[in-house]
């Protein structure tokens, strides 16, 4: 058949097959990061080796060159390849060095998005996972409608509640003294203070947990989990070592400090966003039109307000509001806004200049330390 016989069907089923060869060789690729991470445990090299994802990365962006494709596009594929294969090698790294076998552990609030996480993650480091929950657990887990019948002989329990009814739970587990390691996942701590405290007065081990990412994270490679010292050594490490397989960064921080950091990194993010939209949405401008005229950074920015508008409206307000030091951040961002309106009605370029070389410089030092940890 000659080029000029081909039809468009033909040209279709032909990618079509193409697109098959990818799956298929997307597949196989999976399955060889099975055994990479199995050599890798075997031959003690960690999970993540970054001088090699250079190398690839940079071999594939000069193929790409050779055969006429974008660099830029085989430098985005390659590296959604390689998250995959580090997925597939970090939880083959916690199943094979999970702690958990032969011992019980109890995700009270299991049926939620950030429970149901921890039961999966649990479960594939091998503990007997339970669930307390009214609305019951992931299908093939034990589930209990109220954790107060439990028995509490578990060795971790784990609170995945919501905010605001986390220390009332706290409160009432310190009554029963159980003898497991306990700790909350909140995103706050202030709201938390005094069933945690009560908890340490008891003589319980209890940490607290924030885990800095959502419900559907896969790789916890470039995340960052903290963990509240609260002055038990066996509970901090304890809590510790259950990501110790993972890539995840550790990072310990006091019950005052972390909900300090918490009003800049979420509550600051979070207000900064939902002002935009909001003032979008008060302009008096339709979206589409809008969009047809869009600019690199108003997408950008747009994109990540559009995931913050997809968020939970009262978890959201949960952050701003029970958090001791939220004020703090609203202020710093009002302050902020004033200045740049300031500087533009009156026509203060200096001024005006002046703040983007500041925030230059302070993203900057960012950049740089961030290049020094990878």
């Amino acid at each position: 058949m000659s080029s000029n016989d081909v039809t468009l069907d033909d040209l279709r089923r032909r990618l079509n097959e193409l697109d098959r060869q990818f799956i298929a060789l997307a597949a196989e690729r999976k399955a060889l990061s099975g055994e990479v991470a199995r050599v890798k445990r075997a031959t003690g090299y960690p999970t993540r080796d970054f001088a090699r994802e250079r190398d690839v990365i940079l071999g594939a962006r000069a193929d790409a060159a050779q055969l006429g494709v974008s660099p830029d596009l085989a430098e985005e594929l390659l590296r959604l390849l390689i998250r995959a294969s580090l997925a597939t090698q970090e939880q083959a790294s916690v199943a094979a060095h999970g702690s958990g076998s032969g011992r019980r552990a109890l995700v009270i609030g299991g049926g939620g998005k950030m429970g149901r996480w921890f039961v999966q993650f649990l479960t594939s480091q091998g503990f007997a996972v339970e669930v307390a929950d009214p609305s019951g657990g992931p299908a093939g887990v034990p589930s209990l409608p109220d954790w107060r019948v439990s028995d509490l002989t578990h060795d971790f329990i784990v609170l995945a509640t919501p905010l605001g009814a986390t220390d009332p739970l706290l409160r009432d587990l310190a009554l029963r003294r159980p003898a497991g390691v306990i700790f909350d996942i909140g995103s706050l701590k202030s709201p938390l203070r005094a069933g945690l405290m009560a908890l340490k007065s008891h003589g319980c081990r209890v940490t607290s947990v924030h885990p800095m990412f959502g419900p559907d994270t896969e790789l916890l490679s470039g995340r960052h989990v903290i963990f509240v010292d609260l002055g038990s050594a066996e509970a901090l490490t304890a809590a510790r070592a259950l990501f110790a397989p993972t890539m995840a960064e550790q990072v310990v921080t006091s019950l005052d400090d972390h909900d300090r950091l918490i009003a800049y990194v979420l509550g600051l993010s979070h207000a900064l966003n939902i002002a935009f939209f909001t003032a979008l949405a008060e302009s008096g401008e339709a979206a589409p039109r809008l969009a047809r005229i869009s600019s690199t950074t108003f997408d950008a920015q747009l994109e990540v307000a559009s995931r913050v508008a997809e968020e939970s409206p009262e978890l959201y307000y949960e952050i701003q509001s029970l958090n001791d030091y939220g004020a703090e951040s609203l202020e710093a961002l009002a302050k902020a806004v004033e200045r740049v309106r300031t500087a533009v009605l009156s026509r203060d370029q200096n001024t005006f200049t002046a703040l983007m070389r500041q925030g230059r410089d302070y993203l900057e030092d960012r950049r740089s330390l961030a290049e020094r940890r990878a």
